[in-house]
């Protein structure tokens, strides 16, 4: 065997082990393979991460479109909202104006009877003590003309304080007007500022100063204006345990309730480590007349807020005592059965499915639009065939063998076959 493993050279005469060349042939050929190989293998995985790439790049695009909509919807229903409180108060200030002017016409037509009663009174006096003055003659002439000056003197002042009168009032009215008109000036100027804002802040102030009287011993913690999330947590303390558990409250004072107010206070609720999260809002969902839970997320009126925290901070107590008492037991299955069937695991898997729901629904949605682009370029293809064939057999109609056949457009003999048998 030890001479069968060795040749000699024919030209050296110098001995060859052929083991060692057929193992280093061997090694040769199977680095070469499995370079093959790891190139395939990283080629697919660039490719892969390309085409991730770009999907990712088309869902962000499409998220941008998507949020351009809503800021586009948000902002015509507030030009619409503006336009209607602006017609609603120009109204009211009409129908105000309109009152005033009312009265002060009624006033005016008052005082000008009056005036007319008092000129004819004075007119009927002048008239008989002008008679009077005839009988007694021509010396009375003097005193007649005497007292019509003074008549005329008396109208003259008792029109002129009419007219001051008047006057007044006129510019009282205006006066009026002018107020108004500032004050719907100003009135609209704080709706631009964000009156709803400054209702809401006021609501949460309530909120943060009822949850520091009532639980002293608690921690309630206000998220600061521009950061993300609600409004305060109450950390949950007793005499004996800090951090019993979390309590997430967050105000709205609008006039309707909005749906996606949900989803992201439960996404704050995972990010700040809350147990429990409260919605304290002015107006509830169309479904609820009153406090309830809904998708994981407690909503109730003010009203209803003060009763209903006092609930759930026992409860997060009891649970935290249930879970101390399991702790010391030392049971390892209880408490991640505990775990497993606790809040923050149930939001957490809500979390991940709901990833999951909308990558879903945004590739059914692109399997749709490219399903519709096929459709659309197979009918374009099919029509400029069919138009191409049209084209064709018409020249050959008219010129005939001097138009050369195209052998895309002709039947191959599988074809002429198939029609040939086919025919009855």
């Amino acid at each position: 065997m030890a001479n069968n493993q060795h040749i000699k050279c024919p030209s050296c005469g110098e001995n060859i082990d052929v083991n060692s060349i057929l193992i280093q042939q061997l090694e040769t050929e199977i680095h070469q393979k499995l370079k093959v190989s790891f190139d395939e293998k990283k080629q697919k995985v660039t490719e892969a991460s390309l085409a991730f790439e770009e999907e990712k790049k088309l869902f962000e695009i499409q998220k941008l479109k998507e949020k351009e909509l809503f800021d586009e919807q948000l902002r015509s229903q507030l030009k619409e909202n503006e336009k209607i409180l602006e017609a609603k108060i120009k109204q009211q200030l009409t129908e105000e104006q309109s009152a005033q002017l009312n009265i002060m016409q009624a006033e005016l037509n008052e005082k000008s009877q009056k005036l007319i009663e008092l000129n004819a009174s004075k007119a009927e006096i002048e008239k008989l003590k002008r008679e009077k003055n005839e009988m007694q003659g021509i010396a009375d002439l003097a005193a007649q003309e005497k007292m019509s000056v003074i008549l005329s003197q008396e109208k003259e002042k008792i029109q002129k304080a009419a007219d001051e009168k008047n006057e007044l009032k006129l510019k009282d009215l205006q006066k009026k007007i002018d107020d108004q008109r500032l004050l719907t000036e100003e009135m609209k100027r704080k709706q631009e500022q964000g009156s709803m804002q400054l209702q809401g802040e006021v609501q949460e102030l309530a909120i943060e100063e009822w949850l520091q009287q009532q639980y002293p011993i608690d921690t309630i913690d206000e998220i600061k204006k521009g950061a993300r999330g609600g409004d305060c947590i109450q950390i949950v303390n007793t005499r004996t345990t800090q951090n019993c558990g979390k309590i997430y409250y967050e105000s709205k004072r609008t006039k309707k309730f909005e749906a996606t107010w949900i989803d992201k206070f439960k996404a704050d609720m995972r990010i700040k480590g809350a147990d429990i999260g409260v919605i304290v809002t002015e107006s509830m969902p169309t479904e609820m007349d009153r406090m309830g839970l809904k998708d994981g997320v407690y909503i109730c009126t003010f009203q209803e807020f003060k009763s209903l925290s006092g609930i759930l901070r026992e409860s997060i107590i009891q649970i935290n005592s249930a879970m101390i008492s399991q702790l010391d037991s030392g049971d390892k299955m209880q408490i991640l059965y505990d775990y497993l069937t606790s809040n923050n695991f149930r939001m957490q898997v809500e979390a991940i499915v709901e990833g999951f729901t909308a990558m879903k629904t945004a590739i059914e949605s692109e399997k749709r639009s490219m399903y519709r682009i096929w459709k659309e370029r197979e009918k374009q293809i099919e029509k400029v065939t069919i138009n191409t064939i049209d084209m064709h057999a018409s020249i050959r109609g008219i010129a005939g063998t001097a138009i050369q056949a195209v052998k895309a457009l002709e039947l191959t003999s599988d074809e002429i076959d198939t029609e040939t048998d086919s025919i009855p």
